[in-house]
């Protein structure tokens, strides 16, 4: 016992040292967690289903972004206004190609099943199988090797928060992503079209009879979920590089920060991707990296079990 208290007093005091700079890697990573998890929630929202495609649309976002800078930056070394614009230039190829293989995904493997009124059971296999299909075809066009992205800054120290250094990095990702999801948040609570999302995720008869088009809705709802997913993988693939499988772990950390946060609600998806983001990052303090992974699907199973509705646990339509 005596060890054991030893242990953890030595552990918390190391948290303390380090605390500030773990905090800023975690909200970097948990701001990813959140772009993706809002494809899920979304998309639960109106369908009721869970998209396991979508690790495969955070992947092309990703390849886009990469193959768009490395053709527009070559041999150079953009600086200033030009980074800026590179950045933006590669966040609007990653979301655009997500959304195009995103609307691409519910013409194909959901609409034609909502339309004969199939199972659930079927959307899922439907999912997976898209998955599989696109994840198999990136490996075969662009190879099964990692590849490093083309840098469009250099990433250095902008400041310090109580001696915890913030890289460039870290001030892309908190000012891009945080736009992106202000943007996606006003859009739902207070534009018609977030107006027609909410209702269709209340009640999608009703809905019909009121004159929302479902079809519409569903595919811009597609459209929306696929932009920040495809983003946040052009994001994710600026720090470690792009390859053709590199979805599938962010995108199940996503879903468990959607499940965390309540399936179905929009601001709970970034607060579960913020919370197990800063959760992975201390977690190395006690245990060694290779336990982040477990940590995270640890918290999924704790969710299911004690609160499956997760923290908010309120679906997008009844959301103001």
């Amino acid at each position: 016992m005596h060890g054991f208290l030893s242990y953890l007093n030595a552990h918390f005091h190391a948290l303390r040292l380090e605390f500030w700079g773990l905090f800023i890697g975690g909200i970097g990573s948990g701001i990813i967690y959140a772009m993706v998890a809002i494809g899920y929630t979304m998309v639960y929202g109106v369908l009721r289903l869970i998209n396991f495609a979508h690790s495969e649309i955070f992947m092309t976002g990703a390849f886009a972004g990469y193959f768009t800078l490395n053709y527009l930056i070559g041999s150079s070394s953009p600086t200033g206004f030009s980074s800026i614009l590179l950045i933006i230039v590669g966040i609007l190829a990653g979301g655009i190609t997500g959304s195009f293989f995103a609307v691409v995904l519910e013409r194909v493997a959901y609409r034609p099943l909502r339309i004969r009124k199939a199972p659930k059971i079927a959307y899922l296999i439907s999912a997976i199988g898209a998955s599989y299909f696109l994840l198999n075809l990136a490996a075969k066009e662009f190879g099964r090797i990692g590849r490093g992205i083309a840098q469009p800054y250099q990433n250095h120290t902008v400041f310090t928060i109580f001696g915890a250094p913030v890289e460039m990095y870290n001030i892309i990702i908190f000012v891009a992503a945080g736009i992106m999801l202000i943007i996606v948040d006003r859009l739902v609570s207070k534009t018609k079209l977030g107006r027609s999302i909410r209702s269709v995720a209340q009640d999608s008869e009703t809905a019909s009879l009121m004159g929302v088009d479902i079809d519409r809705t569903i595919a811009m709802t597609f459209v929306i979920g696929g932009f920040l997913g495809g983003a946040a993988g052009f994001l994710y693939a600026l720090n470690v590089g792009v390859l053709y499988s590199m979805g599938f772990t962010p995108a199940l950390k996503a879903f468990t920060a959607a499940v965390l946060g309540g399936i179905g609600n929009l601001r709970g998806a970034v607060i579960g991707g913020l919370i197990l983001g800063v959760t992975e990052s201390f977690t190395v303090v006690f245990f060694s990296g290779a336990y982040t992974d477990v940590v995270a699907f640890a918290i999924l199973v704790l969710v299911l079990m004690f609160r499956p509705t997760g923290i908010l646990g309120e679906l997008i339509g009844r959301s103001a």
